[in-house]
């Protein structure tokens, strides 16, 4: 047996953990993504040597930068890390008493950042809470269906430090302003616009719009170790750097992180090899057609609600012919020695979304075939 394959028996077996396939797509709570092997390389040698870490955030944030075409960048520990040290960093800037002292000091300080209310969102954890860790008060604009650039607007005073726009399935999609006119609001009034892209594809769009700030995952798209990217203009990544002697010293990245992000960034731009929309679709087109044959079970192709390219199965249950709801087959999927995850946010509605993404064609059979036990009451 190999050396690789004794570890895999070991990490199941020693932990008792359960094999997962995961349809849910790039999620944190399924540990993201898997990266290539030369990133894992590039970790590996990075874990086993010494550096002067500033140089090295320093450096590759350059190189990135080179990459992208941006004025500035920086490896973070994740996206969420990147929007505390993001809003702390326009709030502080480089004062040295906010920076030591951003929650307790009696120094008045522009703190409010607007976010349109449809984009206040939980993505595992509160944007709200995201700010509120980097010094900010979130202040909701427009209503939970609409969010129009007047309705930013009227909210900017003397008061305001940013403004925070959200990229993200997980916000209200329609009758919400653009990025772009979000930049207008922000150029006019000479306000800092922060772009939370976490598993956007497009590392380049949001900048060349005008954002100050974008934030991005680097273990979703890019497929890098747990870590993030911020880009933007010189100034403002750097004071987002001044954040690791203030908040974002236990938010800190890893050398290894830093090397395997940076790595995963230039093969990502130079090399994608990202499966596209209609392989994603070929690939799910015969459990598609196996589902379809199940009495009770209807699936279909459906696309990211975000417009990436991204293919998935809508998979439908009719309870009243299976026995069982889409909350309780999301349930038995979970269960047994190999858990299948879903993408869960239909449910109330009976339908479940399964991302083929991290998901060969052998694993769609086991899905399949769990699914056909689970529905028969074979255990």
């Amino acid at each position: 047996m190999s050396s690789e394959s004794q570890t895999e028996k070991e990490i199941y077996s020693k932990y008792h953990l359960k094999k997962v396939i995961n349809a849910s797509g790039r999620m944190t709570i399924l540990g993201v993504s898997t990266p290539r092997a030369e990133v894992v390389d590039t970790v590996s040698h990075g874990l086993n040597e010494y550096f002067e870490i500033k140089d090295l955030v320093d450096k590759t944030g350059q190189y990135i930068a080179k990459l992208l075409n941006v004025e500035n960048a920086v490896v973070v520990s994740c996206a969420s890390a990147g929007i505390a040290q993001a809003v702390a960093g326009l709030i502080v800037k480089d004062d040295r008493d906010l920076l030591f002292n951003l929650h307790s000091s009696a120094k008045w300080v522009a703190r409010e950042i607007i976010v349109p209310k449809g984009h206040n969102v939980n993505f595992g954890a509160p944007i709200g809470t995201m700010v509120a860790l980097g010094g900010g008060i979130v202040v909701e604009a427009g209503y939970a269906n609409e969010c129009k650039p007047e309705h930013i607007e009227s909210l900017i005073n003397s008061d305001t430090a940013a403004i925070l726009y959200v990229k993200s399935h997980h916000c209200v999609q329609k009758s919400m302003l653009s990025v772009a006119q979000a930049v207008t609001v922000a150029k006019k009034y000479n306000i800092p616009l922060i772009v939370d892209a976490a598993a956007e594809e497009d590392l380049q769009t949001y900048y060349q719009q005008g954002a100050d700030l974008v934030i991005y995952s680097g273990a979703k798209a890019i497929e890098g170790p747990t870590s993030g990217l911020v880009i933007g203009r010189h100034q403002t990544i750097e004071w987002l750097k001044l954040q690791s002697q203030g908040i974002g010293r236990p938010m800190k990245v890893g050398k290894e992180g830093i090397l395997g992000l940076t790595k995963a960034i230039e093969l990502y731009i130079n090399d994608p090899k990202q499966e596209t929309g209609q392989e994603m679709v070929a690939k799910m087109t015969p459990f598609i057609e196996k589902l379809n044959s199940i009495n009770g079970l209807s699936a279909k192709v459906v696309w990211d609600g975000a417009g990436r390219d991204i293919a998935r199965a809508e998979i439908s249950f009719d309870a009243k012919v299976i026995g069982k709801t889409a909350l309780e087959m999301i349930d038995l999927m979970k269960q047994g020695e190999i858990a299948v995850y879903f993408r869960e946010y239909k449910a109330n509605e009976g339908k479940v979304d399964a991302d083929v993404r991290s998901v060969t064609a052998e694993q769609l059979d086991i899905v399949y075939n769990k699914i056909i036990k689970i529905i028969q009451g074979v255990k």
